[in-house]
């Protein structure tokens, strides 16, 4: 079967830049497209989230469509919080008959975090069993063992947090993950190199591609909400202080120049194979941030 084009890009040494945008809250999708448009030929994926934050949205497999039928490279966003195993394995067929191949899993967040406290969580399966579905789905038969009529495939990723306070556990994911097949991972926020340094020593062993995901900050507020409130965000007490830094009005500008050192760093000291630019809610910055970052190579 044929690879998609992102994972033709995987496996060359081209430094990778995906970067992923949220959908809307509602049946009106003109600003979302409006970033699709603006993105498609500036990255090399785009990942449409799957109610992030455990906030109901229009859903990730629409807005993967909508990038696609566009002339953009989606990549799926599936967590295991909101289905169960049937409703899964159904969307991804979908997924792969409409033409969609990449696909991140991903447990997802608390519904705790999220607008609508009372839904029931289903966690079905966890991100390593998803990972593991996938592949049996690859291999022509469905969770339950039964053979389908036509076999998907699909290049598959998974989430990773090499800033995690204690370091251990989420090796032993890792390691799980890759057995189970993920072959890229984006990395939740990383602001510390050196964790993400001690991270790469690691995972360096493995034939699987590392792009660490890289968030904007627009305030020192930003910064400090972020840290009290989104599960696995750390962000440094200087980075609070640089942006606090910032004049009135500029705070987003100075996320955006803390945001490029880092993309900068990161690429010329061929840290891992790319990065993933989460501009919460800015999607209409990440230019500024590729162009600011020297990033070259991304524009087609």
């Amino acid at each position: 079967m044929a690879k998609s084009l992102f994972e033709e890009k995987l496996y060359s040494n081209k430094f990778l830049v995906t970067t992923e945008i949220g959908p809307p809250k509602g049946a009106d999708v003109s600003e979302m497209i409006h970033h699709v448009d603006l993105l498609k030929d500036k990255v090399d994926a785009i990942n449409v989230t799957d109610h992030q934050s455990s906030v109901m949205r229009f859903p990730s497999l629409g807005g993967c469509l909508s990038v696609q039928e566009h002339g953009g490279e989606p990549i799926l966003q599936v967590t295991c919080r909101d289905r169960n195993r049937l409703a899964i394995q159904a969307d991804l067929l979908l997924a792969y008959f409409r033409g969609i191949r990449n696909v991140l899993c991903l447990t997802g967040d608390s519904i705790d975090v999220g607008d609508h406290k009372e839904a029931k969580p289903v966690f079905d399966l966890d991100s390593v069993q998803l990972l593991k579905m996938i592949k049996a789905m690859e291999s022509g038969t469905d969770m339950a063992g039964n053979e389908l009529k036509g076999a998907p495939k699909f290049c598959i990723g998974a989430s990773v947090h090499p800033e995690a306070d204690f370091i251990e556990p989420q090796l032993v994911k890792f390691d799980k993950k890759v057995a189970a097949g993920a072959q890229f991972f984006q990395t939740q926020g990383i602001f510390d190199l050196g964790s993400l340094r001690r991270f790469m020593q690691y995972a360096s062993q493995f034939n699987v591609k590392i792009l660490a995901g890289i968030i904007v900050m627009s305030s020192a507020r930003m910064a400090r909400y972020m840290n009290d409130n989104v599960p696995g965000i750390i962000v440094p007490q200087a980075i609070i202080d640089e942006l606090a830094t910032a004049e009135k009005g500029k705070g987003l500008q100075k996320g955006i120049e803390v945001a490029a050192r880092l993309i900068k760093t990161i690429k010329q000291e061929s840290l891992c194979h790319g990065v993933h630019i989460m501009a919460v809610g800015n999607e209409g910055i990440v230019p500024d941030i590729l162009e600011a970052s020297e990033l070259v190579t991304v524009g087609r």
